[in-house]
C-alpha cells in the first residue's frame, strides 16, 4: 500500500487490487506519532545511562571515548522533551474540551496520583544505592518539597499534571497571548534568569511546546504530509548548525537561544519520526515502545541504579582494548537492557493484576465506562438512543414488502428530518433537536416499497432519538510519556 508522509494512504491502490482502506490515515497518523515517541523514550533512558552511570566510571582509556557518548547526550538535549511535549499536546485538546471533572480525574488526578506514588517507590529503591547520582529525598521536608514545587526525576508526569490544568485554564483566551507568556517563561527559565533549582527548570521550559502542539496541530501535521528526503534533510541541517553555532558562541544561556534550537530539534524530530514509520523494520517495534512509555519512565530509573551498583565496580577494572570495546558500546547495550527489563516488569505486574493501581488511577477504568464521549455524554445514553430508535421502527405502518407495526394515527412518531437526502441534526444546548423546515416525505419499511408520511412545518425535538453513531467518540491518542 502506498503510503504518504503523514502515512495517510494515497489515491493508489493496495499491492493486492484493493482500495485502501478509509481507516488507514488515522492508523497511519499514529503510527508515527508512536514512532516519534519510541524514539525520545529510548534517547531518555540513553541520557540517563551515559550521565549518571557511563561517565562515572573509570574505563581507564586513551580514547576520548566516554567524552563523544557525553557530548552526543548534550546535543540530544534541544530534541528529547521538547519533541515528547508537543506530541502530548497535540493529543491533548480532547481532554482539555472535555468538563472539569473529566480532566480533572482522567488527566490531572492521574497523573499527580503516579507522579506521588511513583516518587515513594523511588525513594524507597535509591535509599539503597546512596552513590547513585540523581534527585532523592533524604527526608520528610524533602519528600515534601518534590511532591510540591521542585519535581524528582518524574518530573514529566507532574508536568502533564501542570500543563493539563493551565491549558484548561487558558482555553477561552488568545492563543498567541498564551503561547506568547509561555515562551517567555522558558527564554527566563533556560537562560537562567528566573530561579530553576532541580528538575524545575524543565517544568518552565517545556510549557510552550506543549501549549504549541495543542494549539498548532494542524501545522505540525502539515510538517508531518509535507516529509520527505529533501525537508529530513534541510531539518536536520537546520537543527545540527543551530548546535554548531550555539557551541561556538557559547550562547547556550543567550535569552531565546536554547527554545529556538529546540524549535528547530522539533521540527527535525517530527520529519525523522515520519521517515522511520516508513521503515518497517525499525518503526514496527519503536511504535510498540512508543505506546508503552509509561512503564519505562517510571520504572527505567530504579532499574538503572540497581544495575550502576552491579555494574560500576567490574567496569572501571577492566584496562587495555576490552575496555575500549566495552566503552564504545556499552551505553547502548545498558540502554537495551533497562529497557527490556522495564518491559518485562511490565508484563508481570500486568499478569499480577497490579496495573489498575501502579499504572493507572485506581477505579479510573470504570469511571472511563460511564464517561466515553468527548462532550460528556454516557454510553448507555447512545444505547438508550438506539433502543428508542429501534421502538419506533417497531411501530411504523406494514406495508406489504415490510413486517413493521404501524404507528398510531393519533400521536404518529416522528421520524428523523430530511433536507434532500441527508438526514439534519441541530443542537439546542445539549439535548439533539431534530430540524426540518418544509414538507418531505420519508421512507418507512425496507427494500423498495416507501409509505409517505408527512411532517409538520415546524420543528420537532425528541429527547432520546439520536441518530445512531452520531455520538461515536473520535480516535484518541494517549499524551502519556
Amino acid at each position: 500500500m502506498s503510503v504518504t508522509a503523514t502515512g495517510a494512504t494515497s489515491r493508489a491502490s493496495s499491492p493486492d487490487g484493493r482500495a485502501p482502506s478509509a481507516a488507514a490515515p488515522a492508523r497511519e497518523r499514529v503510527r508515527w506519532a508512536d514512532t516519534a515517541k519510541g524514539v525520545c523514550i529510548l534517547l531518555v533512558v540513553l541520557w540517563h545511562v551515559v550521565a549518571k552511570h557511563y561517565l562515572r566510571v573509570d574505563w581507564r582509556i586513551d580514547l576520548p571515548v566516554a567524552g563523544a557518548w557525553g557530548a552526543l547526550g548534550e546535543q540530544l538535549l534541544p530534541l528529547r522533551m521538547p519533541l515528547f511535549f508537543t506530541i502530548s499536546g497535540m493529543f491533548a485538546l480532547g481532554a482539555v474540551n472535555r468538563p472539569w471533572r473529566m480532566t480533572a480525574r482522567s488527566r490531572v488526578a492521574k497523573f499527580l496520583y503516579l507522579y506521588a506514588l511513583w516518587l515513594l517507590i523511588h525513594t524507597a529503591i535509591l535509599s539503597t544505592t546512596p552513590e547513585f547520582p540523581t534527585d532523592r529525598a533524604t527526608g520528610v521536608a524533602g519528600l515534601v518539597e518534590q511532591l510540591t514545587i521542585t519535581p524528582s526525576n518524574l518530573w514529566y508526569l507532574y508536568a502533564l499534571a501542570l500543563y493539563f490544568v493551565i491549558a484548561k485554564l487558558t482555553r477561552r483566551f488568545p492563543r498567541l497571548l498564551v503561547l506568547g507568556l509561555a515562551l517567555t517563561l522558558s527564554v527566563l527559565a533556560s537562560a537562567d534568569l528566573i530561579a530553576a533549582p532541580g528538575n524545575r527548570a524543565g517544568l518552565y521550559q517545556n510549557l510552550v511546546f506543549f501549549l504549541a502542539g495543542m494549539h498548532f496541530r494542524p501545522a505540525v501535521e502539515r510538517l508531518a504530509a509535507a516529509a520527505d528526503r529533501r525537508r529530513l534533510l534541510l531539518t536536520g541541517g537546520g537543527y545540527a548548525t543551530a548546535l554548531l553555532v550555539m557551541a561556538v558562541l557559547g550562547a547556550q544561556a543567550w535569552p531565546g537561544v536554547w527554545p529556538a534550537v529546540s524549535v528547530a530539534a522539533t521540527a527535525f524530530g517530527v520529519t525523522a519520526a515520519v521517515a522511520l514509520s516508513r521503515w518497517r523494520l525499525l518503526s514496527t517495534p519503536l511504535a510498540a515502545l512508543g505506546r508503552q512509555t509509561l512503564p519505562i519512565y517510571v520504572i527505567h530509573m530504579p532499574v538503572l541504579a540497581l544495575l550502576d551498583l552491579a555494574l560500576a565496580g567490574p567496569l572501571s577494572g577492566l584496562g587495555g582494548a576490552g575496555a575500549t570495546a566495552v566503552a564504545v558500546v556499552e551505553p547502548i547495550l545498558l540502554t537495551a537492557l533497562v529497557t527490556g527489563i522495564c518491559l518485562a516488569l511490565n508484563r508481570g505486574l500486568r499478569a499480577a493484576g497490579a496495573v489498575p493501581f501502579l499504572l493507572d488511577l485506581p477505579g479510573r477504568g470504570r469511571a472511563a465506562g460511564r464517561h466515553r464521549d468527548p462532550a460528556g455524554r454516557r454510553s448507555h445514553d447512545r444505547e438508550a438512543a438506539q433502543t428508542a430508535q429501534h421502538s419506533r421502527s417497531s411501530r411504523s405502518p406494514r406495508s406489504p414488502q415490510s413486517s413493521e407495526a404501524a404507528p398510531s394515527r393519533r400521536t404518529p412518531e416522528p421520524a428523523l428530518p430530511h433536507r434532500g437526502s441527508e438526514p439534519v441534526l441541530a443542537r439546542r444546548g445539549p439535548e439533539p433537536v431534530l430540524a426540518h423546515r418544509g414538507p418531505a416525505t420519508v421512507p418507512h419499511g425496507t427494500g423498495d416499497a416507501t409509505i409517505p408520511y408527512r411532517i409538520p412545518e415546524p420543528v420537532l425535538s425528541r429527547r432520546s432519538a439520536v441518530a445512531p453513531g452520531l455520538l461515536a467518540d473520535p480516535p484518541a491518542h494517549d499524551v502519556r510519556p
